[in-house]
């Protein structure tokens, strides 16, 4: 059973896909919060939740205090999933976009994100990871924007252009290993 953790909607149980999914684990879930908290990454935040399933992330963010998320969800019936997430918990400032996270990366948008959750299904190769990244750093990211990417321990770790990132740190939680960046691009 998935839930809220903490913050507004402590305690809210959330839908999740019946397959095809791999929910972000309560132990890790916390222990990624407690670090981004930590780091003040969440209050006021603009959050993305990138190949978001149920929400779990984007959703906990706001509970905790951010501002806003933007939910990217290609699977229609788990977006449908996701939006019955965000009304159930009354959290305010949610968008559910149903698309592929290329596609909504590759659309003009002129909104910029402070926290971004990665949650990518472990069958995207390393090689649309590393395009994913570099897509959002064009334009997309407030500076010091935090980038959260989690992937089996099995898969090679995500590449963050070291001119527009900086690698902060990696925690390695059973088969799931959550990597930390900062988008931090050198002056011209």
């Amino acid at each position: 059973m998935t839930r809220i953790i903490a913050g507004n909607a402590k305690g809210r149980e959330l839908k999740v896909p019946p397959r095809d999914t791999r929910p972000t684990s309560a132990r890790v879930k916390e222990a990624v919060f407690s670090r981004l908290e930590s780091w003040n990454a969440i209050d006021e935040a603009r959050v993305l939740d990138l190949y978001a399933g149920s929400g779990a992330l984007g959703l906990e963010a706001l509970s905790r205090g951010a501002y806003s998320c933007d939910f990217v969800e290609h699977h229609p019936p788990t977006a449908r999933m996701c939006q019955t997430n965000a009304r159930s918990t009354r959290l305010a400032n949610t968008e559910v976009h149903v698309c592929s996270v290329s596609a909504f990366l590759n659309n003009p948008c002129r909104a910029t994100w402070d926290l971004v959750f990665i949650d990518p299904p472990y069958d995207v190769d390393d090689g649309q990871l590393d395009e994913v990244i570099e897509q959002l750093s064009k334009g997309r990211l407030g500076y010091s924007a935090t980038i959260v990417v989690e992937r089996a321990k099995r898969s090679r770790a995500p590449h963050f252009p070291s001119q527009l990132y900086t690698e902060v740190s990696h925690k390695t939680y059973g088969d799931t290993v959550m990597h930390y960046a900062c988008y931090q691009p050198e002056e011209k």
